[in-house]
């Protein structure tokens, strides 16, 4: 090989860990809703224009898109020896062109231009013209880029393409080979599956109506799993909503699709099939929950593109899809759902929203408002008071409930009701403070479900109201038949 030939990198899945088509339409999803669907609408059987129409309103940071380590490094060394380095790519110009900016990378770019797709052949021809027959070496990633390899004089293969390899070796090309690809294990992170510990809310009203039969514990079960799969589903688009705001995150810049560990467009099947599981697994629970997760997902995917972004209403939005999930253990294990609980525990989540957002503050690194948020440190004294009315209001209305018909009913010792109260605005005071003081997980509740003191305070809470009941004194006569 001479050493002047030039070093010709595909961008998506071989510079990049990412596809820029892909970031596209996520980042105008968040930026321009409206504009982006319209243009993938228009122009979804003509890729070079649909490119190049979401290049010109979409603002992408390409200095924040993940780079595979072994291409730049590559990248680096052969500038060092004085060769150029050039970016080809079926993306478009403009944005290619930025990219090779922002790495000092030659000014000569090969792209889509939005009359040509240059993928394949059609860059095949592109670079044979510019440096001529096997003039440069080219790196890849795809089949596609097979044609390309034809032309090269040295052959640069991301990841594995077995058929392909042994095709280009029996030509007698060398080959230099590189890892990528994904692995399920990072797709699986991408799900959240700790955060499918918040659904054990569904189990509240089950447990407020004293119901511990094996069928209803079996139907909430099934609720359970259709929430985790919903959640994860949402979960997912909300990461790829938050691409630019997680890649300016010390923390969140790790998740996979942030980082280029799993392709975006392996986020967006796995969103489809988990979707279809929970909508599957509702339509079996009944309509009444079918509909909980349909207003579930909706809502989710509302706050993910605009309500985050607003100051109080992603608190009162949080503290809703917080609430929807006990409605969905009532519809799951046709348990009736007391009004006096529903209310009792939406200023809880209040309280909580308002703790996420104080941890997310305490633990920020500048004063500037969080990415993809309506919040700065000026605001943690007006969270901290907005979480004080929260406390203040669950605990005057569960007292309330201890005069209520359902409370009489239920609790024949209601004084131990009153005494529960304490321990529970221990509970809540404590995650309180612990958010201000930035001592907690970034999810209140995934937290709660890991704090061993809080979950003692919990345990006790739950005690109390079970001797109220007269649970614990049926059970133990159960015990010593």
């Amino acid at each position: 090989m001479a050493d002047n030939k030039p070093l010709v990198l595909d961008v998506d899945g071989t510079f990049l860990k990412t596809d820029i088509l892909y970031e596209c339409f996520w980042a105008g999803l968040g930026q321009n809703p409206r504009e982006t669907l319209k243009a993938v609408f228009a122009f979804a059987t003509d890729p070079p224009r649909l490119k190049r129409r979401l290049a010109e309103f979409v603002t992408l940071r390409t200095d924040l898109l993940p780079t595979n380590p072994d291409m730049l490094a590559l990248a680096q060394e052969t500038a060092a020896q004085g060769r150029e380095v050039v970016l080809a790519s079926a993306s478009d110009f403009e944005i290619v062109t930025q990219l090779a900016q922002n790495y000092k990378l030659s000014d000569t770019v090969f792209a889509s231009d939005g009359e040509i797709n240059l993928k394949g052949e059609a860059k095949a021809k592109a670079l044979v013209a510019a440096y001529g027959e096997e003039g440069f070496h080219y790196a890849g990633n795809d089949r596609s880029d097979r044609e390309i390899w034809k032309h090269a004089d040295g052959v640069i293969m991301v990841g594995d393409l077995p058929a392909i390899d042994q095709s280009l070796t029996a030509s007698g090309k060398n080959i230099a080979k590189y890892s990528g690809g994904w692995k399920v294990k990072q797709l699986i992170r991408a799900l959240r599956p700790h955060q499918w510990v918040k659904n054990v809310l569904l189990f509240l009203p089950m447990l407020a109506a004293h119901d511990f039969r094996l069928h209803t514990l079996l139907l909430v079960l099934l609720g359970i799993a259709a929430f985790s799969a919903a959640a994860s589903s949402i979960y997912i688009v909300n990461d790829l909503l938050d691409l630019e705001a997680d890649r300016l995150h010390p923390k969140k810049k790790n998740r996979p699709f942030a980082s280029g560990a799993v392709p975006i467009k392996i986020g967006m099947v796995a969103f489809v099939v988990l979707a279809l599981i929970a909508l599957g697994i509702g339509a079996f629970l009944g309509g009444g929950f079918l509909l909980v997760i349909v207003v579930y997902m909706l809502l989710s995917l509302a706050y993910s593109l605009k309500l985050k972004r607003m100051r109080w209403v992603d608190i009162a939005t949080l503290a809703s899809l917080y609430t929807l999930r006990v409605v969905a253990g009532a519809e799951a294990s046709h348990v009736e759902a007391s009004v006096f609980m529903l209310i009792f525990i939406f200023p809880v989540f209040i309280a909580l929203g308002c703790v996420k957002r104080l941890t997310e503050l305490t633990l920020a690194t500048s004063d500037e408002r969080l990415p993809g948020r309506g919040y700065g440190r000026a605001d943690r004294d007006d969270l901290l008071n907005v979480a004080g009315i929260g406390i203040a209001g669950a605990l005057v209305i569960f007292f309330l409930y201890s005069f209520s018909e359902q409370a009489v009913a239920l609790y024949p010792t209601r004084w131990l009701l009153w005494v529960a109260l304490v321990p529970l605005a221990w509970w809540l005071i404590r995650m309180v403070r612990l958010g201000y003081q930035g001592k907690q997980d970034y999810d209140p509740i995934v937290f709660a479900m890991s704090d061993k003191r809080g979950l003692g305070i919990i345990m006790l809470t739950l005690s109390l109201m079970f001797y109220a009941a007269g649970l614990w004194q049926q059970w133990f006569a159960l015990l010593m038949q």
